[in-house]
C-alpha cells in the first residue's frame, strides 16, 4: 500500500529536535517553552479533590459550567467585556485544539489566510490541511512591528481569516493600542475572521497594558479570542485552553468541536475553576515573570550576544550577530553539542526560513536554572 501526506514539507519540529538534543547532551533546556518548576500546589489539591468528589464523568460540550463563569468574571475583570458563559466561552484540549478547531470552522479550499512571520508552527500546517491559502507577512527583526500598509496590500476578496498573536511567541513583542485601531480599521465592513492568540495575556512587562482584541468592540464582533490555562498556571501537560467569542461564531465553531474531542477533562477543569475564584492567581504573573526576565538579562548584560528586553511572553531574543555568521540553526545545534545550552532558532517560523542571526531563549525556570545557563552564555 502507499500512501501520500496531506503535510508533504512538515518533518519533525524544532521544538523536537532541539529537546531531544538538549537531552542526548545534558543540556540546560531553555528550548521548548515549558517551566522547570511546579504547579501551585493548591491547584494540584484541588484537582485531585475533584477527582475524588466524583468529576470524573464527561463534562458539558461547553466546559464546566463553573469555570466558564469564572471566565467570565475574568474578562469583565480584566477587560470589562461580557462574554456569555453559556453560549460564548468554550474550554477546548490546550490553545492549540482551539486554533485549529477555529481554523477547520471557518476555512474553505482556495481561502487566503493572512498569517504573521515567525509564526506559532501550528497555525500553517492548519489552514494547509483544510484546503487555505496561508498569506505571509514578514516580520523584521528586532523590532518584529506590524507593517500595516503591507498587511492591507495583502487583504483580498478571497481573505477569510487573519491570525495575530500577542504578547508574541517567538520574538516577545506586543501589540500597541494603535494597532488594534488599525487592525480594525482595515476589517471594518468585511467577512475576514480575526483569530487572536493571547495565550500569554498574563506575561506583559514595563507596566504596558495587554491589547485584547476584545477591547476593541469591532474587532470583538468579528474575534475569536484564545488562551492557555496550561501557560498561565505552569502546567502544560495538561492541556486546558479556552476561547472566547460572540454566539453566532461560536454555536458554528461548537459544529466542528462536538466531533473533535467534544470535551475536556473534567475534574482539572472543576480544580482550575476553584483555584480561579481568587484572582492573585493569574494578576501575580506579570511580576512573577518580570523578575525573571530581569534576572536573566541582567546576568548575560555583558555577554556578547545582544538583546532587547522581551516585552511580553517568557521567551527573550538574543542577537549573536557578534559571534558568529553561522545560520541560527546551525548555531543552535552547537550551542547545545558544544556549550550545553539549548535555544531555539527563529529561522524555522520565518518565511522562506529567513535568517535574522537570533536564537529564543525560555527564562520560565528556576533561578538556579538561568544562573548556570548564564554562566554558559557568558562563556560563548
Amino acid at each position: 500500500m502507499q500512501h501520500t501526506s496531506k503535510l508533504p514539507a512538515v518533518g519533525t519540529t524544532i521544538f523536537t529536535i532541539m529537546s531531544t538534543l538538549a537531552k542526548r547532551y545534558n543540556a540546560i533546556n531553555l528550548s521548548q517553552g515549558f517551566p522547570d518548576f511546579g504547579s501551585d500546589q493548591e491547584l494540584t489539591d484541588l484537582v485531585c479533590k475533584a477527582m475524588n468528589s466524583g468529576y470524573n464523568q464527561y463534562a458539558p460540550m461547553y466546559g464546566n459550567h463553573e469555570l466558564r463563569e469564572a471566565i467570565a468574571n475574568k474578562m469583565d475583570l480584566l477587560y470589562q467585556v461580557n462574554y456569555h458563559p453559556e453560549s460564548e466561552i468554550t474550554i477546548t484540549a490546550g490553545a492549540t485544539q482551539a486554533i485549529f478547531t477555529i481554523i477547520n470552522t471557518f476555512v474553505k479550499p482556495g481561502d487566503e489566510v493572512i498569517i504573521f512571520k515567525p509564526a506559532y508552527d501550528s497555525y500553517e500546517p492548519a489552514v494547509t490541511l483544510n484546503g487555505g491559502v496561508p498569506v505571509s507577512i514578514q516580520l523584521e527583526a528586532v523590532d518584529y512591528g506590524v507593517n500595516w500598509n503591507e498587511v492591507k496590500e495583502k487583504i483580498s476578496s478571497r481573505t477569510k481569516m487573519m491570525i495575530i498573536n500577542t504578547p508574541h511567541n517567538p520574538s516577545g513583542t506586543v501589540l500597541s493600542k494603535s494597532d488594534m485601531l488599525q487592525l480594525q480599521d482595515l476589517t471594518k465592513n468585511t467577512n475576514i475572521i480575526v483569530l487572536s492568540d493571547e495565550v500569554y495575556e498574563h506575561m506583559i512587562y514595563d507596566g504596558e497594558e495587554h491589547q485584547s482584541v476584545c477591547l476593541y468592540p469591532e474587532l470583538k464582533s468579528r474575534s475569536f479570542v484564545v488562551f492557555s490555562f496550561s501557560k498561565t498556571f505552569h502546567n502544560t501537560g495538561w492541556r486546558v485552553g479556552y476561547c472566547c467569542a460572540p454566539k453566532e461564531l461560536m454555536d458554528l465553531f461548537m459544529q466542528v468541536h462536538q466531533f473533535n474531542v467534544f470535551c475536556v477533562h473534567h475534574p482539572t477543569q472543576k480544580g482550575i475553576a476553584d483555584f480561579m475564584q481568587n484572582p492573585e492567581h493569574y494578576l501575580n504573573l506579570t511580576a512573577f515573570y518580570q523578575r525573571k526576565r530581569d534576572l536573566f538579562l541582567d546576568l548575560i548584560k555583558d555577554s556578547r550576544f545582544s538583546f532587547k528586553r522581551s516585552r511580553g511572553t517568557y521567551f527573550q531574543v538574543l542577537d549573536y550577530s557578534a559571534i558568529t555568521d553561522e545560520h541560527d540553526v546551525d548555531f543552535a545545534r552547537r550551542l547545545t553539542r558544544d556549550f550545553g545550552i539549548a535555544s531555539i532558532p527563529l529561522s524555522v517560523f520565518n518565511t522562506d526560513n529567513l535568517d535574522h542571526k537570533v536564537l529564543r531563549f525560555c527564562f520560565a525556570k528556576k533561578d538556579d536554572t538561568l544562573k548556570r545557563a548564564a554562566e554558559i552564555i557568558n562563556s560563548i
